[in-house]
């Protein structure tokens, strides 16, 4: 079972939780064994699997992106000016999959999916195919 879901963007860097958008797709699957994966439609944009309680994480992130990909030095900039968007969604990477046992995700007890916005605001598509 393959779905889609829009994620609205309010900022040029930022994350933001789709963990529920992803469990209520697998519920709706009923698939009850097999592997979800989560996958972006965009290329400055990531996906991510990483800690979900903290918010203060979220702000790591994005933190730590901005001092690992500083903008308006990268030779892309010369085409439309984002640059240090790209380099951050490719660093991080467009998918993550995860398994699915009792038909639910099998996340761990801190983690959360989380969409990676590198270059908003924008509307985002992620799709989510879950497979027995």
């Amino acid at each position: 079972m393959q779905e889609s879901f829009r994620v609205r963007t309010r900022k040029k860097l930022e994350v933001v939780d789709i963990t529920r958008g992803v469990a209520a797709a697998v519920l709706r699957s009923a698939v009850a064994e097999g592997v979800c994966t989560v996958f972006v439609r965009h290329a400055t944009a990531a996906v991510v699997i990483n800690e979900n309680a903290d918010p203060g994480f979220r702000a790591d992130i994005v933190a730590a992106l901005d001092k690992l990909f500083p903008e308006g030095v990268w030779e892309h900039d010369k085409v439309d000016d984002n640059g240090a968007a790209h380099l951050k969604a490719a660093f991080l990477g467009p998918s993550e999959s995860i398994p699915v046992q009792g038909g639910r995700l099998l996340l761990g007890t801190w983690q959360g999916i989380a969409l990676v916005e590198c270059d908003g605001p924008r509307e985002r598509e992620i799709v989510v195919d879950v497979r027995a």
